[in-house]
């Protein structure tokens, strides 16, 4: 019998997500890394297809962006919070990966339903 060993990713507060493998329903909530970092379970990654070096990021994301003619607005709104994310001249967003999306979406109110509430 094979026992099905996923990958697991983990994201520190500094934002660097790391994935680990751990038999099927064995994985820990937080795990230290080899740089001695505490990172948690970033689910978010897992479901995007793996951790920031993933091909999945950067994404394009049209579902959080304006219309083209605000996309200058949303870039001031960014540079006036402090924030590093471009937008493109549609008007949408650019997340590096899942801890930057999930940062971005919070400064302006907006949650990502797929990411299991992180």
């Amino acid at each position: 019998m094979e026992i099905a060993i996923p990958i697991y990713c983990y994201t520190t507060e500094a934002g660097e997500t790391v994935e680990e493998l751990f038999p099927m329903g064995m994985a820990p909530p937080h795990i230290t890394t080899e740089d001695g970092e505490y990172a948690t379970r970033d689910l978010m990654a897992e479901k995007a297809g793996g951790s920031n070096h993933s091909a999945n990021w950067p994404i394009e994301c049209i579902g959080s962006g304006v219309s083209a003619h605000q996309a200058g607005e949303l870039r001031a709104f960014f540079k006036k919070h402090g924030a590093d994310c471009e937008v493109t001249g549609d008007g949408n967003p650019v997340y590096r990966d899942a801890n930057h999306q999930k940062k971005m979406l919070k400064l302006r109110g907006f949650c990502n339903k797929a990411s299991f509430g992180t």
